[in-house]
């Protein structure tokens, strides 16, 4: 199976061929690459190419370095994917089972998700791992280019979703030290995050720290508040009330 890593290290894989980050022609060849690999189920016109590759500011004589640009790409590459250049047009043509480390991630999320939606816990561990692994690595790093400052965004994303899965199994597995560390991750990368927080108050408050809960509560509405204006959800407040009500029935018990 041929692969291709855009995170971490860009890189391609064939079996015993290898075209490491070092055979790439520079920062924009790896930028050019990484968005004909992602986007490799379209033509990419060469004006938009060029407005990836340049960031919005091409050259003069644009055409024709980016024509040399993909000749450079073609000869790293050479004997193991092709860039097809039809219609004013450039397509990365990969085989049918290719695995792509993006499109993994993606799957894997997505996965996950709807593991959790159909009750099966462990499928939605082992694709939640997966996707945050991959989501978790860097992308372009050095690149400050538009482009790869979206598709970065978009990867945090991935993870805040993948984390966030993990966690809803960590604590439906009575692991809320587990639920707890991840809920806090996300909220490091989404401090917005209203699900996460209520993920986080429910696993305070199933460790029996019913006061961490509620600080994470107060946190939460506080900062939503602050910098948004606005309040929590009513599905946040009843997490909340949840753990009042249970907090009281603890102290009446004692």
């Amino acid at each position: 199976m041929l692969r291709v890593y855009l995170t971490g290290k860009v890189a391609v894989e064939h079996g015993s061929l290898l075209v490491p980050e070092k055979r790439f022609p520079g920062r924009q060849g790896r930028l050019a690459f990484a968005a004909l690999a992602w986007e490799r189920q379209r033509a990419i016109s060469i004006d938009e190419l060029a407005d990836i590759v340049w960031d919005g500011e091409p050259p003069t004589a644009w055409q024709t370095a980016l024509r040399a640009l993909i000749s450079k790409l073609r000869t790293a590459l050479d004997g193991v994917v092709s860039i097809e250049h039809a219609f004013g047009c450039y397509q990365l043509r990969l085989p049918p089972d290719a695995w792509v480390d993006v499109e993994a991630c993606h799957t894997a999320v997505h996965e996950a998700e709807t593991a959790l939606r159909d009750g099966e816990p462990e499928r939605a561990m082992g694709s939640a791992l997966v996707a945050n692994a991959i989501a978790r690595r860097p992308f372009l790093e050095g690149d400050l280019s538009a482009w790869s400052e979206r598709k970065r965004e978009h990867l945090r994303r991935v993870r805040v979703r993948a984390l966030e899965a993990r966690a809803r199994v960590a604590l439906s597995r009575g692991d809320p030290v587990g639920a707890v560390t991840d809920a806090q991750i996300v909220l490091e990368l989404d401090p917005y995050r209203e699900s996460a927080s209520a993920i986080l108050m429910r696993a305070h408050a199933a460790a029996g720290n019913p006061a961490h809960a509620l600080a994470a509560y107060e946190r939460l509405r506080a900062r939503l508040a602050e910098d948004l204006g606005t309040t929590p959800s009513a599905e946040t407040e009843a997490v909340v009330l949840a753990v009042l009500a249970g907090r009281r029935a603890d102290s009446r018990a004692g």
